[in-house]
């Protein structure tokens, strides 16, 4: 008896960008590590590194995030 060795099943029509192997997939083909998804159609699968970037480019400019007064640490370090 193998332990962990189930399969995760996809529902029909969801769509993955497998990672490793740089294909689009229906259901879950290779193991979740290596995959985005689910996607509603193969087209939105097959632009998910393009998702990716983007998303990612939209994170590492949002203000939110990232101090926007760079210099302010420093210059209080330096006047103590």
């Amino acid at each position: 008896m193998a332990l962990f060795k189930r399969r995760t099943v996809g529902k029909p029509g969801e769509w993955y960008y497998c990672l490793k192997h740089g294909t689009v997939e229906e259901g879950p083909e290779c193991r979740a590590a290596d995959r985005f998804g689910p996607y509603a159609t193969r087209e939105e699968a097959a632009h998910a590194m393009e998702t990716a970037r983007e998303r990612n480019l939209e994170w590492e400019t949002d203000p939110k995030w990232h101090d926007t007064d760079a210099g302010k640490g420093k210059a209080g370090a330096e006047g103590d």
